[in-house]
Formats: structure tokens, C-alpha cells, sequence
């Protein structure tokens, strides 16, 4: 049995085909376009799963990039879970060697998933960074309302997603405060902003890739 699973609303485009083509016979990799580690280790690995987790993925990343003008952030797209798994256990899982040239073996790792969590930690328990790896995905909340309210409900927005980030990063730890405090009072706008007109914040709805 085959089933395909495919939003109704328009959705950004962050490939071109030849590209998309490559990433998807891959299964997974690099967004070297999105990341800022070339040639260097990252200080975190934002890892994503799924249309909207790769959105908000993004949008976190901008929000670090924004915030911390050093930091080396390594951006990993997933379009294959059985990558994720060993090449023992699945054809097309990724050897330890290739895993950990892209996970990393001691880097924290945020993946945004649209799924349950433990799903991805079943994938990866065998991995020599596990213990870094910290997934955020659908924890059974919700209700009727917006689309980005939903993320924010199951922690998997933006706000939340760059906020673990810079709580796992242990150079910025001591200076996170002020951006953690940002991230907060975005978070009680966009609360409000929903109550009051039932809608996404402009900011929110119609956020672009910035760099």
C-alpha cells in the first residue's frame, strides 16, 4: 500500500528541481545555502522532517543567524526516515561513518518532526550522538486554530525550536538571557494577536527566507 500525504495550501519552495531531485534520491543532507559551518564544527545541527518543521526549522535558524553573528549552525533536511536507521538494519540507512560526518558525535542536535518524537529516537538509539539528539514533534495538542498556533501548541515553533538551540550551545548559554526573554515576548504577542483577530501575525504567516 502507497500513500501520499499533501497539503492544500501554498508552500515555499526551497529547491530547484535538479536539486530537489538530488536530495530526495539521497534521502537526506546538507543545506549548505542555510547553514554557516563551512569548514568549521557547527555549534548546533537543526535537523527537520516534514513541510512545516522545515519552515519553522528555517525560520529559527534566521533567528539565531539574526541574534549571534558567529554562531555555526549546520542545517540538515530529512526527506527519507530510513536514512536515519543503519546501513545493517535498513537499505537505505546511512552508514556510522556518514551518520556521524553530518550528525556530528558530540554537537547538540534540535530535529523538528511532524510525527511523535519517539519515533526518530527508535530510528537512532543505535547512533553515537543520540544522547544529543532532541526531537520536537507532536505531543497530542490542539484545538481549532491557526496553523502556526498548532506548532506553538506542540513546541515546535520557531520561538521554541531557537530557544533550545541556544539552552544547548554551551558558549552562549551565559549570554542567551536577552534573547531568551525576546523569544518569550513573542510568543505572549502572538498568543494575544490570535485571541484578538483569529489569524496569524503577519510576521508569522508571511515570513520568507531571508538570506
Amino acid at each position: 500500500m502507497n500513500v501520499i500525504i499533501a497539503g492544500k495550501q501554498p508552500a515555499l519552495q526551497y529547491l530547484d528541481m535538479k536539486s530537489a531531485v538530488e536530495h530526495c534520491t539521497a534521502g537526506l543532507g546538507i543545506w549548505e545555502w542555510a547553514s554557516t559551518d563551512a569548514g568549521v564544527e557547527p555549534d548546533v545541527v537543526m535537523a527537520c522532517a516534514g513541510d512545516i518543521p522545515t519552515l519553522e526549522t528555517l525560520a529559527a535558524v534566521a533567528l539565531l543567524r539574526a541574534n549571534f553573528a558567529d554562531i555555526k549552525i549546520r542545517v540538515v533536511n530529512i526527506v527519507d526516515l530510513m536514512t536515519l536507521q543503519t546501513s545493517t538494519e535498513h537499505p537505505h540507512g546511512l552508514s556510522d561513518r556518514e551518520f556521524d560526518s553530518i550528525f556530528t558525535t558530540d554537537k547538540p542536535v534540535i530535529f523538528a518532526f511532524h510525527g511523535y518524537p519517539a519515533l526518530i529516537h527508535r530510528l537512532t538509539y543505535r547512533r553515537a550522538n543520540h544522547a544529543n539528539l532532541h526531537v520536537h514533534g507532536y505531543r497530542e495538542e490542539g484545538t481549532t486554530t491557526t496553523p502556526f498556533d498548532m506548532t506553538v501548541l506542540n513546541l515546535l515553533d520557531r520561538f521554541h525550536l531557537a530557544g533550545d538551540a541556544v539552552d544547548r550551545i554551551p558558549r552562549l548559554q551565559p549570554v542567551n538571557a536577552h534573547f531568551k526573554q525576546h523569544l518569550r515576548d513573542k510568543l505572549v504577542e502572538h498568543r494575544l494577536y490570535v485571541r484578538e483577530k483569529g489569524d496569524d501575525m503577519p510576521e508569522v504567516r508571511d515570513w520568507k527566507w531571508p538570506y
